[in-house]
C-alpha cells in the first residue's frame, strides 16, 4: 500500500480546467440545497459539498466509453464524467427531461450513453455492478475501465469483498474508489473498522492499493491517472481510499448531532476548493481575477441550467408504463 502526496505538475490550461469543475460541483450542489428547500424536489438529498477533488481527480482520466457506478451522493461524479447540469436538474425534479426523464430523481441517477450504470440508494450496489461491467469491458477489449465510487460504510457490506475477490481472480479493469468520509451514515468509521486505512483491504485481495488525501484534487489526480492507466493496460483492479470530509450533514435536515462543530470547523481550511485556490495563487499558476472569472462563469451556467430545469415539463401518467423491464 501506497500514500501518495500532491504534484503540482499542472499547465495553466489544466488548472483553470480543474478549477472550474471543482466550482461546477460546489455552485451544483449548493443549488440542489436551495432547490430542496424550495420543495421542488422529493426524498433526501445528500450533499457532496466538500468532497469534490475526489470526483474532479478521477474524471479528469476517464472517458465517456468508460462505465461508472456511484451513490446516492453521486452527481459530483457524474458532473466530472461531463453530465449535463440541465439534464441533471431536470431528473432531481422529476422532469422530462432529466436523464431518466424524471424517474431517478436526486439519488438514482444514471445515463448509459455516458457510461453512467446508476447511482445506488443500497449501500455497495453499485460496486458489482462495476465489477460486471469490467467483465464486459475486458471481454470486448476495447481498452474500457470500469470505475466505482463508494463511501467507507460500503467496505463492511459482503458484496464489497464479494466484488474485490472476483475482480482481483479475473485482474478485471476495474477502479475501487472509497471515499472515506469518516462517518457511515452517523455512525463513525473508526467505531466499526479497525484498520488504519481501509486500503489495506484491498491488499487482502492482492489489489494495488493507495492512500490519498481526498480533499487534494492534486494527489487525487496523481494516483488516478497511475491506476486508470494500470487498469486500462489490461493489469487488473486498483483500489483507492481517499480520505475526505462532507462538510454538511449526511443529509440535508441532519441534525449532526454525533460530531462536534469544532471537528468540522478543523476541517474548513481543509477543504477542496479552499485547497486550491490557495496553492494556485502562492504558485503564481493562476490569478485572483482569473479564479474569479472562472467561478462567475460557472456560476452563470449553472443559474442558467437550474432555471431552465424549473420550466421543463412534468411526464405525463402515461410514462408510468414506459422504460420497465
Amino acid at each position: 500500500m501506497e500514500t501518495e502526496v500532491a504534484d503540482y505538475n499542472v499547465t495553466q490550461q489544466q488548472a483553470e480546467s480543474i478549477w472550474s469543475k471543482l466550482s461546477e460541483i460546489r455552485y451544483f450542489e449548493e443549488k440542489s440545497i436551495e432547490a430542496y428547500k424550495q420543495g421542488l424536489l422529493g426524498g433526501s438529498l445528500h450533499p457532496y459539498i466538500g468532497q469534490e477533488a475526489v470526483a474532479t481527480g478521477i474524471g479528469e482520466f476517464i472517458n465517456e466509453s468508460d462505465y461508472m457506478t456511484t451513490t446516492y451522493r453521486g452527481r459530483g461524479h457524474a458532473l466530472a464524467k461531463g453530465a449535463d447540469p440541465f439534464k441533471l436538474f431536470a431528473e432531481m425534479f422529476g422532469r422530462v427531461d432529466g436523464y431518466c426523464k424524471g424517474k431517478g430523481g436526486p439519488m438514482h441517477i444514471a445515463n448509459s450513453d455516458l457510461g453512467m450504470l446508476g447511482a445506488n440508494g443500497i449501500v455497495a450496489g453499485g460496486i458489482p455492478i462495476a465489477v460486471g461491467a469490467a467483465i464486459t469491458a475486458k471481454s470486448m477489449n476495447k481498452g474500457q475501465v470500469a470505475i466505482t465510487y463508494f463511501g467507507d460504510g460500503a467496505t463492511n457490506q459482503g458484496v464489497f469483498h464479494e466484488a474485490m475477490n472476483l475482480a482481483a481472480i479475473m485482474k478485471l479493469p476495474v477502479i475501487f474508489i472509497c471515499e472515506n468520509n469518516l462517518y457511515s451514515e452517523m455512525t463513525p468509521i473508526k467505531d466499526s473498522v479497525l484498520n488504519e486505512h481501509l486500503a489495506e483491504r484491498g491488499l487482502a485481495y492482492r489489489i494495488p492499493s493507495y492512500v490519498v488525501d481526498g480533499n487534494d484534487v492534486f494527489a487525487v489526480r496523481k494516483v488516478a491517472k497511475l491506476a486508470i492507466e494500470f487498469a486500462r493496460n489490461g493489469d487488473g483492479p486498483v483500489f483507492i481510499e481517499a480520505k475526505t470530509y462532507r462538510l454538511l450533514g449526511h443529509m440535508f435536515g441532519d441534525t449532526e448531532i454525533y460530531r462536534t462543530k469544532e471537528e468540522v470547523n478543523s476541517w474548513i481550511d481543509k477543504e477542496p476548493l479552499k485547497q486550491f485556490k490557495r496553492r494556485m495563487l502562492e504558485s503564481n499558476i493562476l490569478s485572483e481575477e482569473k479564479l474569479d472569472e472562472i467561478e462567475e462563469s460557472v456560476k452563470i451556467l449553472i443559474d442558467d441550467a437550474f432555471e431552465r430545469a424549473k420550466k421543463s415539463e412534468q411526464p405525463g401518467f402515461e410514462e408510468v408504463y414506459t422504460d420497465v423491464y
